[in-house]
């Protein structure tokens, strides 16, 4: 998390314990504290017990005393349990990122452990029953899960899986098959299939091929070189900002001309697309294939920036949010070491986005993505093969992307060049200390 270095850090406090804030987290301002036992207590599904009357004192000395009250105060504070992924990434799906209020009665369920019985058991019955898209199941769910939603007990049949997966891809499947992905065959009481030899189909290779070759992957040519010792200023630096985003915007609207699916689209969809996904596009290449530039020459001119008092004083809630996810996604890329295919896949999938308004050829559309979706996961689990996570770790970055870039059109213009200079900082600075 990121605190504003200035004296109003010391004036946000946890609204659970009162100790000293370190950010929104799971929807509400709080502490590393709380937001840990918060994401232990529901992940866990723990069921705590009050040995008073459930009216215990909250405080940074007193927090650890009364685990039962500690969930309560978060449950009545609003943090938000849909906003919790198990594995690690902030936030949740995109309708429920903010604070909640809850009824008493939802509370108590919480508290007493029903509500966790009551959504397994819905899961159980129901888990099968969604046919929603992979793209927009990606943005919608805390799993990302192609053509339909598993219930953890049950696998999807073999032969009905292959079938379902040919009709997208337009291409039969080959022989050596000989398993369900993982991301389609697990139970509760077994491991995942260990990965099999395979090789990748040949078609999928193409397209790959083509959606790569349709990438600039030059390096940006937006000037970004500064003489030692000059102080840049704010106007200075958001003027670079500005020249970026039109480089990078450009790039995109090169880029949709040489897609491998350009002629089976009409422009109008494609206008609706770009309008809608511009940023989304911007933000994934910059943390991808541009990162090194982004995160060295910009780092490097945005160190030249100081922020006035008045900025610091002014910065917004909305950029805090901003800011930590954008440091995450970040890390988690880093981590990933994203390769030009991966990223060529992730941007097809993020712009095949059916749910805009306006398109004339959703059904298309949603197609489209399914086939890129499904040659995605075949290149991962091809390339990777002792990364198992890896496909459904990158696809869970996509939501992600989506929020942070709809967050950023909240954040005041003004802003940007201190969002932008607190993000590179501290990104650059923990990984030179790799």
């Amino acid at each position: 998390s990121v605190s504003v270095p200035d004296d109003r850090a010391e004036q946000r406090t946890c609204l659970i314990c009162g100790d000293r804030a370190t950010g929104l987290h799971y929807g509400i301002i709080s502490c590393e504290g709380c937001k840990g036992f918060f994401k232990r207590s529901i992940c866990n599904k723990r069921v705590y017990r009050c040995s008073r009357d459930k009216n215990c004192v909250m405080s940074r000395k007193q927090r650890n005393r009364c685990q039962y009250c500690r969930l309560l105060k978060c449950l009545q504070m609003g943090m938000n349990r849909k906003a919790i992924r198990e594995d690690g990434m902030p936030g949740g799906r995109n309708k429920s990122i903010g604070p909640v209020q809850i009824s008493e009665e939802e509370i108590e369920r919480i508290m007493s452990g029903q509500e966790f019985e009551e959504e397994a058991n819905h899961w159980s019955n129901h888990g099968d029953s969604d046919h929603s898209s992979p793209g927009n199941r990606a943005s919608e769910s805390n799993q990302p899960s192609p053509g339909s939603t598993m219930s953890s007990s049950r696998s999807v049949e073999l032969n009905g899986f292959m079938a379902f997966r040919e009709q997208y891809m337009g291409m039969s499947v080959p022989p050596h098959y000989q398993y369900i992905p993982h991301l389609f065959s697990y139970s509760a009481h077994s491991p995942l299939l260990p990965p099999q030899a395979r090789s990748l189909d040949p078609q999928s290779y193409s397209l790959i091929h083509q959606l790569v070759s349709a990438e600039d992957l030059e390096p940006l040519g937006t000037p970004m070189l500064i003489e030692d010792g000059y102080a840049v200023t704010q106007a200075e630096l958001f003027a670079l900002l500005c020249r970026l985003a039109d480089e990078l915007l450009f790039r995109q609207i090169a880029w949709i001309k040489k897609l491998p699916f350009f002629c089976e689209l009409s422009i109008k969809d494609y206008t609706c697309l770009l309008s809608s996904t511009w940023q989304e596009l911007i933000l994934l290449s910059s943390l991808t294939v541009y990162s090194k530039q982004i995160f060295g020459e910009l780092a490097d001119v945005t160190a030249k920036y100081s922020p006035s008092d008045e900025e610091l004083h002014r910065f917004s809630d909305e950029g805090m949010e901003v800011i930590e996810r954008l440091i995450y996604l970040y890390h988690k890329f880093h981590q990933l070491k994203v390769s030009n295919e991966e990223y060529a896949c992730m941007k097809a999938i993020n712009f095949l986005n059916q749910d805009i308004r306006g398109l004339t050829s959703a059904s298309q559309l949603e197609q489209l993505n399914k086939r890129y979706w499904y040659i995605c996961q075949d290149f991962t689990e091809y390339k990777y093969t002792h990364q198992p996570n890896r496909f459904p770790d990158l696809m869970m970055c996509l939501p992600e992307i989506r929020y942070i870039a709809g967050k950023m059109v909240n954040v005041p213009l003004e802003q940007l060049p201190l969002l932008f200079k607190v993000v590179l900082h501290s990104c650059k600075t923990s990984v030179s200390k790799e």
